[in-house]
């Protein structure tokens, strides 16, 4: 006899059909698997079933009483319950079973009940009144590891994978209750199974007057060719899919156009089990463009690349110039053509990025929208096919040339056009400045106290980086950083020294260019406070961990190493080494995300990262070169855009709803700040605002950066002139330049948007009040027409 006897019969396990397949990206199992187990007391059995949950990999827990049974189930919803029937002085078996299955959380669990072995001598006793009782198989008691785990698996694999179907199922009926498209089940004999409510109101049937009729039953229209539904059922009972326009009958007899969709559904032993047909609307205009009678097709009579083929070539042919359909004069059925080829495109789609989808969806929306609706999203979907989505259209240069010149200038990659005369980067300390050659970082401890005092206020926002520079000689950076790192504790993450700190700081700042007039170590150690100051707010700082952090701070360090004080539109232009090596795309950036590694790992005094285990330090690695590549400006408002729509605006409408309803949804919003995605978009986010938070600062830093940036763009204008190379921002010309009007173009293009978006995260209203008069101090020279940083004196 076996040790165990199934009460509900599985059968064989069936082949996955291939509509299961489509609904791969469904999960139908949890792992692991939840047992509960239902003993009085300790014993051989009991603890055979505990090991053999050990051995799948299933979580398990003992319930001693029949309360505490019921009180575990309805806290962990266990997916199999195992009961001890061998003993009822302790309990009644059917009575605990009757309990759970009380429960709403029953439904779908499967139940096992432990039962004696049958003496042989003795009638085998009938399962009834166990099947009566709940249960759902009787398990005869064995006390052997193997026998339970072999029960355990054979339960995984037959009953409980069934209910993890039949909970899906209620999902997908859910679905199709709520579809807009005509959804119709019928059996491989062609009885109707099932109709969704969009059929009924399409049709005009209330479903109890179709389930249980065979196709044939219905009424038929007259207006389809004779041997259409012969081509049909050809198509189908071959196991293919046949689509094209039918002639249905509605229940008032009149006839509606469908374009209908019939796809067998293959069952156990390959076999066809049902057929789905999705049916919608279908306009008479596309009468001129489908001849009933001979373009309908079925998949099955050619190869899918065949079939595909046969699409794509019908579309071409049916295709209209979407630039011809103006949004004043329209085409009826020649839109409606479009939208119906529209439709194959989707059908026939195999792969899908997702803007693809995104484009598929209007697609759809066209299918059932009035033509005006239709033209618009037609406009739409130009505009989503350039390249440039997130990039704003400007003016023409005379409306706004500071503008243009800022854009050109910052967002481009140059003009591509090459001279004989190639700009080459001065030698930096990679090549040319030994260890030896650098003076030995004071520690921390050691830092003068004038030095000491001002990064005493490093914290504040109104912090003077000026004035450190003044006070350490122009090496504010290395001073900054032991502060700031220390604070955040960075050594302690590296698992690094401090002597090495000190060394990697004092590196990576001589390799910025002191002769710049702003890409220079004051503004590395600027963006560095800026980084920091933002990582200190509750937001922030609730989104990133450590790790994070870390590189954040180190993103900021390193961010414009060997910044020649040009920009990459320059170096394009200019035939410039690292143009060339960087394919002009990023060129910049990518040199300084290169070089602070470089930098790094050359000399064993330096190398912060070498105590790093090697995964986190990729991670690391990752995360930083991500950071300093996202302070390029040509993916400005993509960066900005992306934030604001995967950030700011879910939590708003989180917030919104927190606030209607008089309560608070703190675990949504950590929800979209900590996913992956929405945490590399915050790191972004984070980098870019610190490296031109320059307008927020106070009002003097304000009047000081500005004088530094036009400097150095004064300085790339005289250098073009003489190279005779494209003059990138004319208006950057140190005789005539408004600095005034362009701060005011800065603030209006880049700045003021982005952070919007980022005080709506972060809270940061001293930098934008800040922001705002410094603003106002800029118009304020405009209107006086004051080219120059401050006003004139007065007379």
């Amino acid at each position: 006899m076996s040790a165990s006897t199934q009460l509900l019969s599985n059968g064989p396990r069936r082949e996955v059909s291939a509509a299961e397949e489509r609904l791969g990206p469904m999960r139908l199992t949890q792992e692991p698997i939840q047992v509960l187990l239902v003993f009085a007391k300790e014993d051989s059995q009991s603890d055979a079933f505990w090991w053999a949950c050990e051995r799948a990999g299933f979580r398990c827990n003992i319930a001693r009483t029949p309360e505490s049974a019921v009180e575990c189930f309805l806290d962990k919803h266990h997916e199999i319950v195992i009961i001890d029937g061998r003993h009822s002085r302790y309990f009644e078996a059917d009575a605990v079973c009757r309990m759970i299955r009380a429960t709403k959380p029953s439904e779908h669990t499967v139940i096992l009940a432990v039962m004696p072995q049958t003496p042989s001598d003795q009638e085998e006793p009938s399962v009834l009144p166990l099947l009566s009782a709940g249960f759902s198989r009787r398990y005869l008691e064995n006390s052997s590891v193997s026998v339970c785990y072999n029960e355990l698996i054979q339960l995984e694999h037959g009953e409980v994978r069934a209910q993890f179907k039949l909970r899906a199922c209620n999902s997908v009926f859910t679905a199709l209750e709520q579809c807009q498209e005509a959804v119709e089940i019928s059996s491989e004999d062609h009885v109707i199974q099932y109709v969704n409510p969009a059929f009924e109101k399409m049709m005009g049937y209330h479903r109890g007057e179709l389930i249980g009729k065979e196709l044939t039953e219905l009424p038929k229209s007259e207006k389809n060719s004779a041997d259409l539904l012969d081509t049909i059922n050809t198509c189908i009972k071959k196991g293919k899919e046949w689509q094209g326009i039918y002639f249905s009958r509605r229940k008032s007899g009149d006839s509606i156009q469908q374009y209908v969709r019939i796809t067998p559904v293959i069952g156990q032993g390959g076999k066809i089990r049902h057929f789905v047909s999705i049916k919608r609307p279908y306009s008479d205009n596309h009468r001129q463009v489908h001849k009933l009678s001979k373009e309908e097709k079925c998949c099955g009579e050619h190869s899918q690349s065949e079939c595909n083929s046969l699409r794509h070539k019908d579309r071409r042919k049916e295709s209209v110039d979407v630039r011809s359909i103006s949004s004043h004069s329209s085409d009826a059925p020649s839109l409606q053509n479009r939208r119906y080829s529209s439709m194959a495109r989707i059908h026939s789609m195999t792969i899908e990025a997702p803007i693809t989808k995104v484009i598929n969806i209007i697609n759809a929306a066209q299918e059932s929208s009035p033509v005006t609706v239709a033209e618009a999203l037609d406009r739409v979907l130009e505009i989503l096919r350039t390249t440039e989505l997130y990039s704003p259209q400007l003016a023409s240069k005379e409306d706004d040339p500071h503008t243009n010149d800022l854009v050109g200038g910052l967002m481009s990659d140059g003009l591509r056009r090459l001279s004989g005369n190639e700009y080459v980067f001065s030698k930096s300390a990679l090549h040319n400045m030994s260890q030896s050659q650098l003076a030995v970082p004071v520690p921390l401890n050691d830092i003068p106290s004038s030095i000491a005092e001002l990064l005493n206020e490093e914290e504040h926002w109104e912090f003077n980086i000026l004035e450190l520079e003044a006070a350490t000689h122009k090496r504010p950076l290395s001073y900054l950083g032991l502060k700031i790192f220390s604070a955040f504790g960075v050594c302690e993450f590296l698992n690094c020294t401090e002597a090495t700190l000190r060394s990697w700081l004092q590196v990576i700042e001589a390799n910025y260019h002191a002769s710049n007039s702003y890409h220079n170590s004051t503004h590395a150690a600027d963006v560095l406070h800026a980084t920091a100051y933002f990582l200190r707010k509750d937001r922030v700082k609730g989104s990133l961990d450590q790790l994070d952090e870390v590189a954040a701070l180190l993103a900021a360090t390193v961010h414009d190493v060997d910044h020649p004080g040009r920009t990459n539109s320059f170096l394009c232009n200019a035939g410039s080494e690292l143009a060339i090596l960087y394919n002009d795309t990023a060129v910049l950036e990518s040199h300084h995300a290169a070089l602070a590694f470089q930098l790094t790992v050359r000399d064993g005094k330096c190398n912060i990262f070498k105590n790093m285990e090697r995964t986190q330090f990729r991670t690391l690695r990752q995360a930083i070169i991500d950071m300093v590549l996202a302070t390029e400006m040509t993916r400005h408002f993509e960066h900005v855009n992306k934030f604001v729509n995967s950030i700011n605006k879910p939590m708003s409408a989180i917030e919104e709803t927190s606030s209607n309803s008089e309560g608070s949804d703190c675990e949504g919003q950590a929800s979209i700040r900590n996913s992956p995605e929405n945490r590399l978009l915050i790191k972004r986010m984070l980098i870019k605002c610190a490296d031109v938070a320059n307008p927020c600062r106070p009002l003097e830093l304000c009047i000081e950066w500005a004088g530094r940036i036009s400097e150095e763009y004064f300085a790339q204008t005289d250098e073009e002139k003489r190279q005779g190379l494209p003059v990138v921002m004319p208006v950057f010309d140190r005789n005539t330049c408004s600095i005034p009007k362009s701060q005011i173009s800065f603030i209006d293009y880049f700045i003021t948007d982005m952070f919007d978006a980022w005080d709506a995260f972060a809270s940061l209203p001293g930098l934008m009040e800040h922001l705002a008069e410094n603003y106002k101090y800029w118009k304020n020279l405009d209107e006086m027409k004051c080219k120059s940083l401050r006003p004139p004196p007065p007379p």
